[in-house]
């Protein structure tokens, strides 16, 4: 994609015009349609003279509370406290995809309403009804008209800004790591620990995680995720050559994730917004914030690590109870993905009922490409064309900017915090080309946040209390964390030094028993903030799209040590040797290791650790003893 193909052109070339997609217009006229219809079956009661009770109710059509106006007295009081209560579906509606809850609050007010008519109907309430109304929709039209003008100014400014941005950002970029030579510090491998002790307890123990509710920012299933993603990154990009426990943290998470515990909110969301009272299973209609993300972390860890059991029918089975499951495996998950693209309308899929995020769809072609990765399929060649046209016809705002959240069922946009940092964090699996021109106005507009800090050392500085998403709490560690991890994506070493100084300065920064965490910060900012400490320049994108070098693919492994007290900082291999970098992560000492995927039979020198000389069983394994005192380094090379 060219500049010229950017949506923040298109969008300083049309100033002054709205951005819709065909879609979208349609799905709001036939909104509008449906609302007039029922406006005009209430105006027919008035018109006819109908009995008092069929007024009230039929005003109630008109806007929810509208009948009690007509009932009068006393229960026009009512009319306000329908209007907060609709509200409050509304919110219902969005938090949780419960369609039911505001078509129940509206037609339910307008049913209670004629229930509580007497023998006259008030002659006023369709004049306050209509001012009601008239309000309302001015309010609506003059917001998003100021929306749109903002929007405007906005894309032009892009517009201008937008080359020399991008020539900034070829400047600050940093070149790509060597796999060969990749090693967790001391200070990462304390990151990366913060992560290793949630994911290795019980599968269903949740120490460390933040258990809030399951249907917005803060539910285990994102924590999940994201979790391991970071633990995949690692492996792939530092340890590709290390099974041993980084494999087993990587599968816990996923095992964890089947539990109905994380997935079972898509009960109530099929049964409240499909209507849908028999068939639970999460990976068939919508649901793409289940299906796209786990997607796209089974993937990663198979792509990482080697292990494709994740491909066995069966393998990611859903368990509802002792007699209903729902049988999935990595392919299935994937296929979900596809088959729900191929017949949505907007060309991006609704996460819960009607909500469609972009940024949960980012996920679904993320996975895509990491099945690309692992399969050999051609999933992104097939799908990106036609999605990048409906996320730029009818997810993109005048400003250029991707709309956060649009309504399926009206194709109304609901104002919702998105941002170019994380969009172009995913689209760098992918489309790279645009992603870097999405980074471009990200980090152009974060720019002026970067502050000298009180010891003179730039620094982020957000304005506000912030708020952390991953638990509702004030705060700015969440985003210092995400700004992060985009920054080491893009390689602009000077914008992560500014945001991992606020982090240690603003956000709690401890480190017990080895352990590095951010007490002012929840579990998913935590994870963010390992994310962006141990990455480097694409790094992100590589996990998903590439994985580790064909060597490193097949030549031997750390299959076993103890956790915590052999840390690993590298594992490589170049296809027959293994070179290893530990620590003592529990005091100095002889560690056991094993190792595997040697060739049956064959001898080999060892540096390091003793014996000397080992010759692999007829299985490929052979084992190790280690002392270890600070960095300490084993090579493993087959014997002349």
């Amino acid at each position: 994609m060219t500049v010229l193909d950017t949506p923040f052109h298109a969008a300083a070339q049309t100033l002054g015009e709205t951005r819709k997609g065909p879609v979208t217009v349609a799905r709001q006229r036939r909104t509008l349609v449906i609302y007039l219809a029922l406006a005009a079956l209430g105006l027919s009661a008035w018109l006819f003279d109908a009995s008092p009770a069929l007024k009230a109710a039929a005003l109630g059509l008109w806007i929810p509370g509208g009948g009690f106006l007509a009932v009068g007295g006393w229960a026009a009081l009512l009319f306000p406290l329908a209007m907060a209560l609709f509200v409050g579906s509304l919110i219902a509606w969005f938090w949780a995809g419960m369609v039911v809850a505001p078509v129940g609050v509206w037609l339910g007010s307008a049913l209670l309403a004629g229930a509580l008519a007497g023998e006259t109907a008030w002659s006023g309430a369709p004049y306050m009804a209509a001012g009601a109304v008239g309000l309302v929709i001015a309010g609506f039209g003059r917001r998003t008209a100021n929306l749109r003008k903002k929007g405007w100014e906005k894309a032009a400014n892009r517009e201008a800004y937008l080359p020399a941005s991008l020539a900034e950002v070829g400047r600050r970029t940093a070149e790509r790591p060597d796999p060969e030579t990749r090693e967790l510090s001391p200070e990462d491998l304390s990151a990366v620990r913060y992560l290793l002790d949630r994911a290795l307890q019980p599968i269903d123990e949740w120490g460390g995680f933040d258990v809030i509710e399951q249907f917005q920012p803060s539910a285990l299933r994102y924590q999940i995720n994201h979790m391991g993603f970071a633990l995949g990154i690692a492996q792939g990009a530092y340890v590709p050559n290390f099974t041993g426990y980084m494999g087993q943290a990587q599968r816990n998470l996923i095992e964890k994730y089947l539990l109905r515990k994380v997935w079972g909110y898509w009960i109530y969301e099929s049964c409240w917004g499909h209507l849908n009272f028999t068939d639970w299973d999460p990976a068939k209609k919508d649901n793409i914030m289940l299906t796209g993300w786990f997607g796209m972390h089974v993937g990663q860890y198979m792509l990482a690590s080697g292990d494709r059991r994740y491909l066995e029918p069966g393998s990611l089975t859903f368990r509802q109870d002792a007699r209903t499951a729902y049988r999935h495996d990595f392919n299935t998950l994937i296929g979900s993905v596809t088959s729900n693209y191929d017949r949505a309308e907007f060309g991006l899929y609704a996460c819960e009922p009607n909500w469609i995020y972009p940024i949960c769809n980012h996920y679904g072609m993320g996975s895509l490409a990491v099945q690309d990765a692992v399969c050999g399929t051609d999933n992104v060649a097939r799908y990106l064309p036609r999605w990048l046209k409906e996320l730029d016809t009818e997810f993109t705002d005048e400003s250029g900017s991707i709309i956060g959240l649009k309504s399926q069922l009206t194709g109304l946009p609901v104002p919702f915090p998105a941002s170019e940092i994380g969009y172009s964090l995913f689209e760098n699996i992918f489309v790279p080309d645009r992603a870097k021109l999405l980074w471009a106005v990200a980090r152009r507009e974060v720019g002026p946040a970067v502050q000298p800090g009180p010891d003179g050392r730039p620094r982020l500085m957000l304005p506000g209390a912030g708020l952390d998403v991953g638990n509702y709490r004030s705060g700015h560690a969440y985003a210092y964390a995400s700004i992060l991890a985009g920054a080491k994506e893009f390689g602009d070493t000077e914008l992560a030094e500014a945001a991992q100084a606020a982090l240690d300065a603003d956000c709690g920064r401890t480190v017990e028993g080895g352990v590095r965490r951010y007490l002012k910060g929840s579990n998913g900012a935590n994870t963010y903030a390992v994310m962006g400490q141990i990455m480097k320049t694409g790094d992100f994108a590589r996990s998903f799209a590439e994985g580790p070098t064909e060597g490193a693919r097949r030549g031997p492994v750390l299959e076993r040590c103890a956790y915590p007290e052999v840390l690993v900082a590298r594992a490589f291999s170049h296809g027959e040797d293994l070179e290893l970098t530990l620590y003592p992560g529990a005091g100095d000492g002889a560690q056991a290791l094993g190792l595997a995927r040697l060739t049956p039979g064959a001898a080999y020198a060892v540096t390091g650790a003793t014996p000397a000389r080992i010759v692999a069983g007829a299985d490929g394994m052979a084992d190790l003893s280690v002392t270890l005192s600070g960095r300490t380094e084993v090579r493993v090379t087959p014997a002349a």
